[in-house]
């Protein structure tokens, strides 16, 4: 009996292993008749060789031309290179530096302004006022705490990673501050950055920022407080964290008692004050209406 001529023929599924095939044969079969053609004809003599040769002489003086023109070309541009380093580096010195001028003079006319509010108002008005804006940290304080002190170690790297060794993060200083409010501290200063309610710690880039003002290692916090705040401090699980991490990447991290800290005032801040919106007009809008001109005939 014959099969019908309609029956569609079987398909074949083929799996090649090829990582079989890769281990068996691992040299491409080009290589073999390249070594095979030269051991049939010998290698090139006459001029072949001597083209081969030359060929290689060129390209080799001609990388060796390219990389000293590149050498040449960095070593001429690294003088404006660091000029324009050192520029930039005098211009923020310079805007800091008047920055720091600007924020002694506010500072001063925020004395002279409380004296005179003060002076205004009563005895009992003004020390309820004295109270709240120490509490807040908008006047300076003065009295006994606590001065905690993290440095990045001596060989941090310096190329602005997240995850480089020895170096403070912001993380870090937020970790030792809220550690140091829990402990009991009534104020609290970084690198002369007093925080208060709405402050912030944060990274931008390589640098620490407290409330948009770069702080740099070492960073000494201040904390005015209870006596027995650096006890309650380091019994904190956030000063062990911090231990550790000083013994396994050598960073810096001291904290000892100091007597008549003074805690400079923070930046007074901008309020925006909510309005009620103006009531719909009852007076309605007239309506104008605007004619065609009519054409003369």
């Amino acid at each position: 009996m014959t099969e019908r001529a309609d029956k569609p023929p079987q398909r074949r599924w083929m799996s090649p292993d090829f990582l079989s095939e890769l281990f068996s044969n691992p040299l491409d079969p080009g290589y073999a008749d390249a070594a095979a053609r030269r051991a049939k004809s010998g290698p090139p003599t006459g001029w072949r060789q001597s083209t081969r040769r030359t060929a290689a002489v060129l390209v080799a003086g001609l990388i060796g031309l390219l990389f000293a023109v590149a050498y040449r070309q960095t070593m001429a541009d690294e003088p404006r290179r660091s000029q324009a380093r050192a520029d930039l580096v005098s211009q923020i010195k310079a805007r800091q530096e008047t920055t720091d001028n600007l924020r002694g003079q506010a500072d001063r006319l925020r004395d002279e302004v409380a004296r005179e509010r003060d002076a205004a108002l009563g005895a009992n008005q003004a020390a309820q006022r004295r109270e709240t804006e120490a509490a807040t940290g908008l006047r300076r304080v003065t009295g006994d705490g606590l001065i905690v002190r993290l440095t990045d170690a001596a060989d941090a790297a310096e190329d602005g990673g997240e995850h480089e060794l020895g170096r403070i993060f912001d993380r870090d200083l937020q970790l030792v501050t809220n550690a140091l409010w829990a402990s009991g501290a009534e104020a609290i200063a970084v690198n002369d950055q007093r925080l208060t309610a709405t402050s912030t710690i944060r990274k931008a880039g390589g640098a620490i920022l407290v409330d948009f003002r770069p702080v740099t290692s070492p960073y000494e916090i201040r904390v005015i407080g209870p006596g027995n705040l650096e006890d309650r401090f380091n019994d904190s699980a956030a000063a062990a964290l911090m231990r550790k991490v000083a013994d396994v990447e050598h960073i810096g991290f001291d904290t000892h008692r100091e007597d008549d800290l003074n805690l400079p005032a923070a930046t007074e801040p901008t309020l925006n004050y909510a309005t009620r919106p103006a009531p719909p007009s009852a007076t309605p809008t007239p309506v104008t209406s605007s004619s065609s001109p009519s054409g003369g005939g």
